[in-house]
């Protein structure tokens, strides 16, 4: 017997059957068994809520236009100890679909948009949410009270070396307040 991993929720638009004279609106609200499947993907704890609204319109005679609000609740392991850590979001997503996309030649490229993108056959508008959570998931999340220890290494007989003893500025504060010490007698 194996375990398929779980399916990750789809929601598809053909290009071809788009309106291009008004919005299509859309709401994506996957189920508990997408919403699972969603956060294995991500390496979320878990992920209670996800809800993108929006729209789909033309842009020029062959371009579209993707504009929606994503809002999710999620849980995260702590970056320290692991623990959940539970998160709301809310994100702006806005996508441009250009039928004349062309990939620019150059070595090195700084693309000043990121969110335009050729035109596909078909929008799945699970895939741009996915993307958009992704990208909004905070990337160290850490648990009320969750701390990095210090480690502290030194060889029998000698005072080991503490991050307090590094800091460049600790030193001269000392030997001011030592000379000024010194100068009050």
């Amino acid at each position: 017997m194996t375990d398929d991993p779980p399916t990750l929720p789809s929601q598809t638009y053909r290009v071809a059957a788009l309106p291009t004279r008004k919005p299509m609106r859309f709401t994506f609200a996957p189920d508990a068994a997408g919403r699972a499947a969603l956060a294995v993907e991500l390496g979320l704890l878990d992920l209670p809520e996800l809800l993108m609204v929006g729209e789909i319109r033309a842009a020029g005679r062959s371009d579209y236009t993707l504009e929606a609000v994503l809002t999710a609740r999620v849980v995260q392991p702590c970056s320290i100890s692991l623990g959940p850590v539970p998160a709301r979001l809310s994100e702006t997503v806005r996508r441009t679909y250009v039928r004349d996309y062309s990939v620019p030649d150059a070595d090195e490229v700084e693309l000043d948009d990121d969110s335009t993108d050729p035109l596909p056959e078909v929008i799945d508008v699970a895939d741009v949410a996915r993307e958009a959570l992704a990208l909004a998931l905070p990337l160290y999340p850490r648990a009320p009270g969750a701390e990095l220890g210090q480690m502290v290494h030194a060889e029998p007989g000698t005072a080991p070396l503490r991050d307090e003893d590094l800091r460049p500025f600790a030193g001269l504060a000392a030997l001011k307040a030592k000379l000024e010490g010194d100068g009050q007698e």
